[in-house]
């Protein structure tokens, strides 16, 4: 996890991660997807875990979501694909759900599966910062599993720093104080809040998510960041009728062309 990441991060900026719902639009199309990512370019990709109740996220996401879970996916399906996907897919991968799906599952046996198939590093952003290091970061450290917490424009100085001291590979900067969910483009005021936490010194590489959607508010988000995380335009534009992998590499070169 850390030398994926650290090489990564040293690399270079304008990292391109894309966000995709595991099991949608079809169950068995989730290393499909994570092969053509890797094929295009992508630097590492942000899997979600399909969830009853995902509070962070958008329309898009969430119904991508609800479509996973009625194609049949679940976690035990999940670990499964992404064992798979590692056979060809060298990118790191970060899984994003929420805190009652690990527990459910059982936070240890999550750990040891995550290693087991090939995780990197987790966001779960309904995990209070404290909770996770009294109560669980000795298990993460134990399986050297990372953890990126989320900051805001509505954030203060103090979480902004503890977020910065706790999270590990990268701080994920959300853009805006609205949920996940493609935005036209990136405000002056989004703008000033990029150059604030820019001008605070952070020691961990960051990487901007919600609202990117377009070359332009990707480009915009890599002058202030490391990177940036693409999301519900993702979801979109593999919705589409046409193959994965053509879809994929469409998208993609609309980014980066």
């Amino acid at each position: 996890m850390q030398s994926k990441f650290e090489e990564l991060f040293h690399s270079g900026d304008k990292l391109l991660s894309i966000y995709m719902t595991a099991g949608f639009p079809n169950l068995n199309d989730t290393v499909p997807i994570l092969k053509a990512l890797e094929a295009n370019g992508v630097d590492f990709v942000e899997i979600g875990m399909p969830y009853s109740d995902p509070l962070a996220d958008g329309t898009t996401i969430q119904q991508s979501s609800q479509k996973a879970i009625s194609n049949g996916m679940n976690l035990n399906t999940l670990f499964a694909q992404i064992k798979e996907a590692r056979k060809e897919v060298s990118m790191p991968f970060v899984y994003m759900g929420y805190l009652n799906q690990l527990m459910q599952y059982g936070l240890e046996k999550f750990c040891k599966a995550c290693i087991d198939a090939g995780i990197d590093s987790l966001i779960i952003p309904d995990l209070p910062m404290d909770v996770y290091e009294e109560e669980h970061k000795a298990i993460f450290d134990d399986y050297n599993l990372g953890m990126s917490f989320l900051i805001s424009p509505q954030s203060g100085e103090a979480r902004i720093k503890e977020a910065d001291r706790l999270s590990h590979p990268f701080l994920y900067q959300v853009s805006s104080n609205a949920i996940t969910g493609a935005k036209s483009g990136i405000s002056k005021a989004q703008l000033d809040y990029f150059g604030r936490i820019e001008s605070m010194g952070l020691k961990k590489p960051k990487m901007i998510g919600f609202g990117i959607s377009s070359k332009e508010t990707f480009e915009q988000a890599c002058r202030r960041a490391n990177g940036a995380i693409i999301g519900s335009a993702f979801i979109k534009a593999i919705s589409q009728e046409g193959s994965i992998e053509s879809k994929v590499e469409e998208f993609i070169k609309s980014i980066r062309s």
